[in-house]
């Protein structure tokens, strides 16, 4: 297993947030716990995010959020307009992201963050 650090975007009120900390706890890791909607990420950071994830900025977005339907986001917003959005409104950013060294999963299902901790 690698060295690197286990960070996890988390949000404590979401179920799968919960239970993808629980894995990553069970493994015997205790991760740099980011709780994102009270310390959000700001766009550079988002962007890093988005690289190690290989997303684009609508791939890691929760749609259903009434901010995506108020700023109209969709597929032609531009990636930086897009990762700005997430950086003002951080309820936008898919929940949770596991991050460990180069690479980075989306915990849903919990279980895909399985392959950063082997």
């Amino acid at each position: 297993m690698s060295d690197f650090r286990v960070t996890i975007y988390h949000n404590p009120r979401c179920t799968k947030s919960r239970q993808t900390l629980q894995l990553i706890q069970d493994a015997g890791i205790e991760p740099e716990i980011v709780e994102y909607l009270k310390s959000p990420p700001n766009a550079q950071e988002i962007d890093g995010i988005l690289k190690k994830l290989k997303l684009e900025p609508l791939d890691a977005m929760r749609r259903n959020e009434a901010v995506f339907k108020e700023l109209g986001l969709n597929s032609d917003t531009p990636r930086d307009v897009a990762i700005s959005a997430m950086a003002d409104n951080p309820i936008l950013i898919e929940r949770p992201i596991v991050v460990r060294g180069r690479k980075a999963v989306i915990g849903r299902p919990p279980e895909n963050v399985n392959e950063l901790l082997r």
